[in-house]
């Protein structure tokens, strides 16, 4: 371990403030450089790495000038710029003494540790706000800077602003200029706190250390930097779970790694402030800055790791960040049935105009010279064909779509509150059933088979139709019975066209929408468990025999991983989170039917100490057979991972019962809405559906990123490869029973999150040839495919000319087995003619 030792980290002996009035007093710089060369001969022969001076920012300016820091003198503006200016001629003194008796033959190196905040600009077009923190960072980095690692001099931001500013002759300002042999800097806490004593200008603090990093290299010329002290601070009542910590560290650290990465800065090393829990100068003990633990209450003062110590070892050990795969990529594919989906959300029937050129029976004339008007002659009618699925305008756009996706599966949910806008049977919308009806015919033409989603709610479209919304929604059971009038009615009108079913998308995720209270989104969860439940048997006993079909209910079901990996907590809460997301209606359904032993534990653990008035509904004996097994195979949709900590909360929300919180780590690839790229956590919630529920077919319904580009989404071809990696390593390795991945989503929607393979308006996006080539290679397949894909290619093309060329098929039919009769006849006449000759 490289010793890196600060001469002067504002230890001021006490008899030259009293006596010199300390930094004030020029006479101090020969007496530090006095004390400067004996720490050199009797140290000097271990020591490569030498800092004349901590952060003089922080002593001139809150020292002598607000009193903050020792000494605590609250002194004028020129009494601030004196001790600067003092300081940096002590700095310029030592490093000169040091380079001239010292460095020849003890070979090291020397520099002073500057602080600073950093700002960014309100609006980053404006040229004022990006002056105005121009200005801001001259006065605080720059007053040491400048002269130190530029020209010797001040900036002229503080020349031109300060009359008081001392000013250097020309040989002082060749004689302090470049002393300094690496830029050494400081980045954390009290360089931000407190901010009414910052010059940040009006403009925005920001923790970003890549961007000031950047600011430095364009400033300074490209120096070589040692970031001398980083780190931030917890509360002095939390002990060894500093988990903030961590995730402070991982964000700092991380954002040093993109800038000697992406940026070329020349970091060449970090110091984590700091080593112990120590007096935090005007903070006191109020706060804790170290990686160990000290409890000062104690006889021993024992130094305890705290997780931030752990986690910083880790990455020592690593020398960064490293992925964390589950295992090294696989070259495999999926079984030969596998299918392959693409997810869409609601299909709007009502914007689906149908085309009237073949339906209405009214002749028109047009009037060219007058008006341009079509104008309907009286009295005559014309003759018309029947209805057809061309009608259809947007069908066919529909069609060319998933034709480029090379899908084998297609799934899209119905408009409930259009199909029955009464919410019961006495209105039924026909020409919205024949319109889904015939997308799901025309689909199949293609090859491709339906899921269809009887209904999809959302937080901004709860998609009830109107009157059972006013009843109370699904607050109001009665709307399970509807449910299931609906339900009956959809598998009657289309099941002989479908053979996979999702009842309801992402039930567990309607908190978003009946959060009133705890105890309106249980009761909500409650119906809604329900109403899946009692559609399932519906088809179970009346429609299973005859359409062979499945049923199940789409649940959100993204993976939590402790945020603290070092303590039992926080995996206890990463767990708790599992089962209030997704046990909470699997349990019932896959397990025992009814709500998880944890879940009900919990909160009532949450009565008993007040902090909850929660009531998790019960089942009677019959809900539970009724919702027990109600379900064909299990149906998830996952996006992310999620980051969770043990936070006790206070108050009935479902949010508030589940006692986490969640972080980001900055160390994950995110999306523009922060969805964390996590591969291997899909891994994990397969692997976990298996552990506890058995060995069940499963089917990822929805899996996807939002990027914003559109003409070259990187970040959704790395997401789509990287997920479909780990979905099968847990078919292959896992031996997981997974029946299809469905990628999200078909089309993005304007002023939405751009999660969509096809613009709004219908532009390709390049991640479509990347799933088509997952596609048709079923996966990553080494040398050969276990899978034919010629014979699946012929047997396919066959298929489509016949599903494609049904009329000209049973016209060929006709004419030939009319053919045949005519033959038969013939023949049969002659042979007769011939009996008669005989």
């Amino acid at each position: 371990i490289d010793p890196v030792v600060t001469l002067y980290h504002w230890d001021l002996p006490l008899m030259l403030q009293e006596e010199y009035g300390g930094w004030q007093n020029g006479s101090v710089i020969d007496i530090f450089n006095d004390y400067a060369t004996f720490c050199f001969q009797t140290f000097g022969d271990r020591v490569k790495y030498w800092i004349t001076i901590h952060n003089p920012y922080l002593v001139a300016w809150h020292g002598y000038g607000t009193g903050i820091h020792a000494p605590g003198e609250r002194g004028k503006i020129t009494t601030v710029y004196s001790v600067g200016h003092n300081l940096i001629k002590a700095h310029a003194k030592v490093w000169h003494n040091y380079k001239k008796h010292f460095q020849p033959y003890q070979k090291g190196m020397m520099s002073i540790v500057l602080g600073s905040h950093w700002v960014e600009p309100n609006k980053s077009e404006d040229a004022s706000d990006i002056s105005k923190c121009q200005q801001s960072m001259e006065r605080v980095l720059g007053w040491f800077a400048k002269p130190i690692h530029g020209d010797g001099d001040y900036p002229e931001e503080l020349k031109n602003e300060s009359s008081f500013l001392p000013r250097f002759t020309e040989d002082e300002k060749n004689y302090i200029k470049g002393t300094a042999d690496f830029f050494a800097f400081s980045f954390g806490p009290n360089n931000f706190k407190p901010p009414n004593t910052l010059s940040k200008m009006g403009q925005n603090l920001s923790l970003n250390l890549r961007e000031i990093l950047n600011w430095i290299k364009l400033e300074y010329n490209s120096p070589r930097i040692l970031i001398a002290e980083n780190g931030w601070f917890t509360d002095s009542h939390v002990k060894t779970d500093d988990t903030t910590a961590i995730y402070m560290m991982k964000n700092f650290i991380n954002k040093v790694l993109q800038a000697i990465r992406y940026d070329n800065i020349d970091v060449f090393g970090y110091t984590a402030w700091s080593l112990l829990d120590g007096f935090e100068w005007q903070h006191a003990y109020t706060i804790r800055r170290g990686l160990f633990y000290v409890d000062f209450e104690s006889e021993k003062k024992e130094r305890i790791p705290k997780s931030s110590a752990l986690y910083y070892r880790q990455i020592i050990q690593e020398n960064g960040f490293f992925p964390r795969e589950t295992t090294p990529s696989l070259q495999a594919q999926f079984s030969c049935d596998f299918s392959w989906g693409i997810t869409e959300s609601v299909l709007k029937a009502e914007s689906m105009a149908s085309s009237p050129q073949f339906c209405d029976s009214s002749l028109y004339l047009w009037n060219i010279t007058g008006d341009g008007l079509l104008h309907k002659v009286k009295g005559v009618k014309l003759k018309t064909r029947p209805s057809q699925c061309t009608d259809f305008v947007s069908i066919k756009k529909q069609l060319d779509l998933l034709e480029k996706m090379k899908v084998t599966h297609y799934r899209f949910a119905l408009d409930w509150s259009l199909i029955l806008p009464n919410g019961d049977l006495s209105v039924v919308n026909r020409q919205v059933l024949r319109y889904y009806r015939c997308v799901i015919s025309e689909v199949l033409k293609l090859n491709v088979q339906s899921m269809v989603t009887l209904y999809y709610p959302t937080h901004a479209y709860l998609g009830l139709p109107g009157p059972l919304l006013q009843a109370g929604g699904w607050l109001n059971q009665s709307t399970a019975h509807a449910f299931q009038d609906y339900a009956a009615l959809c598998f009657r009108e289309l099941g002989d066209l479908v053979k996979l079913w999702i009842t309801i998308n992402e039930p567990n995720r309607l908190s978003d929408v009946y959060n009133r209270s705890s105890n309106d989104t249980y009761q909500a969860a409650h119906n809604l468990l329900i109403a899946h439940a009692m559609a399932w048997r519906i088809y179970d006993e009346q429609y299973r025999s005859i359409q062979y079909g499945k049923v199940s209910l789409s649940l959100h079901s993204d993976w939590a991983e402790p945020a603290n990996p070092y303590f039992e907590s926080h995996s206890k809460a990463a767990n708790r989170f599992l089962q209030f997301e997704i046990g909470w209606f699997a349990d019932p359904i896959f397990k025992t039917g009814d709500y998880p032993a944890t879940m009900r534990e919990y909160i009532s653990f949450k009565n008993r100490k007040g902090l909850s008035h929660s009531l998790l509904p019960s089942f009677t004996r019959e809900e539970k057979q009724l919702i027990k097994g109600a379900a064909d195979f299990y149906a998830l949709n996952h996006f992310t991972t999620r980051f969770v900590i043990h936070d006790i909360q206070n108050g009935s929300q479902y949010e508030s019962d589940r006692d986490i919180q969640f972080l980001q780590d900055i160390t994950c690839l995110s999306s523009p809405s922060r969805l964390a790229v996590v591969p291997w956590g899909v891994r994990k919630v397969l692997r976990w559906i298996k552990k506890t529920y058995g060995d069940i077919d499963i089917y990822i319904t929805a899996n996807g990123i939002d990027d914003q580009s559109l003409d070259n989404d990187e970040l959704r071809k790395y997401y789509l490869g990287k997920y479909v990696q780990e979905v099968l390593k847990a078919y292959y390795i896992d031996k997981v029973k997974i029946k299809g991945y469905y990628a999200f989503k078909l089309t993005e929607e304007k002023s939405k999150p751009r999660f969509g393979f096809f613009t709004s308006d219908s532009k390709v996006k390049p991640s479509i040839k990347f799933y088509n080539n997952l596609i048709s290679n079923n996966g990553f397949p080494a040398n050969y495919s276990v899978c034919d894909p010629s014979s699946q290619d012929k047997q396919c093309s066959f298929c489509l000319f016949i599903s494609q060329k049904k009329p000209l098929i049973f016209f060929a039919c006709c004419l030939f087995s009319t053919l045949i009769l005519l033959l038969t006849i013939t023949v049969f006449h002659k042979r007769k003619r011939r009996k008669r000759f005989k």
